[in-house]
């Protein structure tokens, strides 16, 4: 059996990484905004509720932004 080493916590980037994701969230949420002309109700309806979410984690994602540019703000130590 090998056994798997331990990668140490590297946090050092997520802060830009998520606010790459918050960028392409956004993205896709004009894209779909744009496709709501061409789509059927159901569609839009389904357009619409996922955008919905979308917009829910772009929120938590910022609020993850704030925390980890505080955290490496404080240099990860608790």
């Amino acid at each position: 059996m090998t056994q798997q080493k331990h990668h140490p916590d590297d946090r050092s980037d997520n802060v830009e990484k998520l606010q790459d994701m918050v960028q392409n969230t956004i993205e896709n949420i004009e894209e779909s905004e744009e496709q709501l002309s061409f789509a059927g109700e159901a569609e839009q309806e389904q357009i619409r509720e996922k955008n919905e979410r979308r917009n829910e984690s772009v929120e938590a994602m910022r609020n993850e932004i704030h925390d980890e540019a505080e955290a490496r703000k404080n240099r990860y130590h608790q």
